[in-house]
């Protein structure tokens, strides 16, 4: 089983949504990948999961076992346990690994999702499935 990391900053919204999204659709087709999600500050924020993450879980009847349990500190480990690493906007997160983990802020993927100041839910959560079906779309297309 390959494995996608997905990074944010309080492991709390977008990364667990991305996880979610990525293991329902993943394991819907049959692909032999699983994500798993990090945080680079999970110190900022409190709680297990995000509301708007957990209400959008429930709207797409994504189970809260896709997910993690809770919030995870990234630690340089879990770059090397995924063969795949995408962290969920470069200009909020790029500096924060380029600090932490130097090495890799040029060898990952990002995307370009607002955190929830910055961005509706409706809109970042939307565009973080679209993002992730596009994903598994090219996994599954390269066989991967």
């Amino acid at each position: 089983m390959k494995r996608c990391l997905f990074i944010c900053t309080g492991n709390y919204y977008r990364s667990r949504y991305a996880e979610a999204v990525f293991n329902f659709k993943a394991q819907e087709m049959g692909l032999e990948w699983q994500a798993f999600s990090r945080g680079l500050a999970i110190h900022l924020v409190q709680g297990d999961l995000s509301p708007q993450t957990q209400k959008r879980m429930e709207e797409q009847q994504i189970p809260r076992t896709a997910t993690g349990e809770t919030r995870v500190q990234i630690e340089a480990g879990d770059f090397h346990e995924a063969q795949k690493v995408i962290a969920l906007q470069h200009h909020e997160h790029y500096p924060m690994i380029q600090r932490q983990f130097p090495d890799w802020a040029d060898k990952i993927e990002y995307w370009d999702v607002a955190d929830i100041e910055f961005v509706s839910p409706h809109f970042a959560l939307k565009r973080i499935e679209q993002l992730a079906e596009e994903l598994i779309g090219q996994l599954s297309a390269h066989g991967r």
